[in-house]
């Protein structure tokens, strides 16, 4: 006996919900349901900025839009629209400009990395002072405490005037440092030599050498100090012959500001502030 296969007539107020037989079949019905927006999904693109990335990658080969489109077989009007995010390419031209640049198509979907900008406010910065001593001989405030894993450490240090019968205390460390003085008189002395500084001069020094700061003025000597950590393979002793430094397998002197970053603990949690 032949079978006969009813199909049942829909009703007049059925919601009817297209879907390609491949794919409708075991697919929860609140899934089916689901509509993206339009608006939602040109926002999405235009978040993407793929018109900005095609351009930045023309740009950086110093190639005008009629050179690109010879090379992707599309007009120079179309890309100058695609650019400015007038149209949305398909995956086929977007793959035609990506393979002219030597990009996968991912690229022009992946997150843009972030990069690095950070404000230090003045006001919220922390005054510091020397450590390891009863009176302090300087004070610093750290430029950088808002930058993870940061390079170099930027402070701002304030000498006080040498107190009569006083030595200063010397410190070593990884790496170079470099100082330039804002105000106020300085002696920097590093291994045997003392430099006298003045406002506007700078030095940069092997810090794995013995140094250390005297201000020498009547008034605080003000001066804008960095340093990188990086151990010095070679290094110029005070007579001007290459030595090699092997002062850095030695215990080093935590005594900033030239020396130590300030522990994340004493500082205040302080968000950076974004500049647009």
């Amino acid at each position: 006996m032949a079978k006969h296969t009813v199909i049942p007539t829909p009703d007049a107020n059925a919601e009817i919900i297209p879907l390609l037989p491949s794919v409708s079949e075991g697919i929860n019905p609140e899934v089916q349901r689901v509509q993206v927006d339009p608006e939602a999904a040109e926002d999405f693109i235009a978040e993407k900025r793929i018109g900005e990335r095609i351009k930045y990658l023309r740009l950086k080969k110093s190639m005008g839009l009629v050179d690109l489109g010879k090379h992707t077989g599309l007009s120079a009007s179309f890309l100058s629209q695609l650019e400015t995010g007038r149209v949305v390419p398909t995956l086929r031209n977007l793959a035609r400009i990506a393979m002219v640049f030597s990009k996968d198509l991912s690229y022009f979907f992946e997150p843009e990395p972030q990069t690095l900008f950070r404000v230090h406010r003045q006001k919220d910065r922390v005054r510091l002072p020397q450590s390891g001593v009863e009176e302090p001989s300087y004070f610093f405030e750290s430029l950088g405490y808002l930058v993870p894993d940061r390079q170099l450490d930027p402070y701002f240090a304030e000498f006080l005037p040498v107190k009569a019968g006083r030595e200063p205390r010397a410190h070593q460390h990884l790496g170079c440092e470099f100082l330039y003085l804002l105000s106020g008189k300085l002696d920097v002395r590093h291994g045997d030599v003392t430099h006298h500084i003045e406002p506007g001069d700078a030095v940069y020094f092997d810090a794995n050498t013995i140094h250390s700061y005297v201000c020498t003025g009547d008034t605080p000597a003000k001066a804008v100090i960095v340093t990188l950590q990086h151990p010095v393979a070679l290094h110029l002793g005070s007579n001007g012959r290459g030595a090699q430094g092997n002062i850095s397998s030695r215990l080093r002197n935590l005594n900033p500001p030239s020396v130590q970053r300030p522990a994340a603990e004493t500082l205040p949690a302080k968000k950076a502030q974004r500049t647009q």
